[in-house]
């Protein structure tokens, strides 16, 4: 999200690092700039206006134009003002009130509300410890009600189980006493999605919402739909007392309009979001951590609370223990870190979240052969013996060919891996020895590590 404006901005105010100071003229300029990349972005009008007018207010401020680094002042500005109108802080899920917690989910038809669903269900369960259940009012969509039994399955969460032939205020009230006898601490209920909003709909979720008197209402919403996903969901607040919004398909949207709008659209928080299809790709937002990425200043914080979400860290404080003792690092290893970085979203994930990564980069590592290539390196470690993985200097040619036959990859493939297994074994080395992460990085010399070519 938000690579075509995060381009844009970062020419902009790299040219204004250079000047030795700033005057109205120059900031003029680079506001007009940053007017385009923002309505480039689909960012709504009113909020445009209002971001480059408080932008605008504050530069001319004595604070900046007599800064002794004016770029770098004029850049806090902008990065206050990205702060304000997505709304200054994270706010969280209401969960401090008498259990079971009951969320109401909205929204249209293919915003993924379903499976936004699961992965709320499932960030509850493993993040904030929480007993969850489930229930579907859909009883228009096929297949609706099965499909989130199945996610539900996959995360661990109680599933009530529905019935099309049941009204949803009926399916609404038996989940709140089913989740009670379950001693469930949050029950959640999908709804009907529609094509558009119009009068059944909102009536039926109106029902819904005064049967279940729910502590949240959220509104989901596709950011691929730009500042329209901000004016729906201003139409469905005016009809529902909605708490937040989650935005879904964060992933494929490169301009990011929803996000920098919603907030002021709606007066409604962005309470997550939503980047992939696997139920652990939701994550919380933040508006100051958001506003650092829109910058190209990354986002450490959320990498660290990914990381350790995610990541085994029995098993990471094994493999540091293994290096600082001057074990080698073997094929068995490297898997390990390889199936970590999917943990967390992968490589372009990462890449996206630290600072000076630009968007280019994060876009390289998004490609689907990057993808495949992280997959393919796993089978092929799969595909070895056990003596293979801790010795890698017994392979030969043989063991190659049935390495890549067994994972359906080419010779090549087996040897570019090899390859980079010895890299990496080297960098750990040097972590391994005195001078530990200041060799490492010496050793890197600019250069991505193994895995991460692209």
């Amino acid at each position: 999200m938000f690579e075509n404006l995060t381009d844009r901005l970062s020419v902009t105010l790299k040219n204004l690092r250079g000047q030795g100071r700033l005057s109205e003229d120059n900031i003029k300029d680079s506001l007009r700039e940053v007017r385009q990349a923002l309505l480039e972005a689909d960012v709504a009008l009113p909020v445009v206006r209002d971001f480059i007018e408080g932008v605008k207010e504050k530069a001319m401020g004595q604070s900046v134009i007599g800064s002794v680094s004016p770029g770098q002042a004029l850049i806090k500005v902008v990065n206050d003002e990205l702060v304000a109108i997505m709304g200054h802080q994270h706010d969280a899920i209401n969960l401090d009130t008498k259990p079971p917690v009951i969320i109401l989910m909205a929204g249209l038809q293919g915003a993924g509300k379903t499976t936004t669903v699961a992965k709320l269900a499932r960030r509850l369960i493993e993040v904030d410890k929480k007993t969850v259940m489930v229930a579907s009012a859909d009883i228009y969509r096929p297949a609706a009600i099965s499909q989130l039994q199945t996610l539900a399955g996959e995360v661990n969460a109680i599933f009530h189980p529905s019935d099309s032939s049941q009204s949803p205020v009926k399916i609404a009230r038996q989940a709140v006493d089913s989740a009670k006898k379950h001693n469930a601490d949050v029950l959640i209920v999908d709804t009907a999605g529609r094509l558009s909003i119009d009068e059944q709909m909102m009536d039926e979720i109106k029902s819904i919402h005064a049967e279940l008197d729910p502590a949240e209402t959220l509104f989901v919403v596709d950011s691929m739909t730009g500042q329209d996903a901000a004016n729906t969901a201003q139409s469905f607040g005016e009809a529902l007392p909605l708490t937040g919004v989650i935005l879904t398909k964060t992933d494929g949207d490169a301009r990011g309009g929803a996000a920098l709008s919603v907030r002021q659209i709606t007066g409604k928080p962005i309470k997550y979001i939503g980047s992939g299809e696997k139920t652990d790709a939701l994550e919380a937002f933040h508006p100051e951590r958001m506003a650092s990425r829109i910058l190209g200043m990354g986002d450490i914080l959320s990498l660290v609370e990914q990381a350790h979400e995610k990541v085994d860290l029995d098993k990471a404080e094994k493999l540091a223990k293994k290096v600082k003792k001057g074990k080698g690092f073997d094929l068995e290893d490297l898997r390990d870190q390889f199936v970590q970085m999917e943990k967390m979203g992968g490589i372009s994930s990462m890449m996206d979240k630290l600072p000076g990564m630009g968007a280019g980069v994060s876009k390289a590592m998004q490609s689907p052969a990057h993808t495949k290539q992280m997959k393919s390196m796993i089978a092929i470690i799969d595909s070895m013996t056990p003596q293979e993985r801790r010795k890698p200097e017994v392979i030969n040619g043989s063991r190659k060919r049935r390495m890549a036959v067994g994972s359906g990859t080419q010779i090549q493939d087996v040897n570019r891996l090899l390859k980079q297994h010895k890299q990496m074994q080297k960098m750990m080395k040097k972590m391994g020895s005195k001078g530990g992460m200041a060799n490492m990085m010496r050793g890197l010399k600019g250069n991505l590590p193994p895995g991460m070519q692209f």
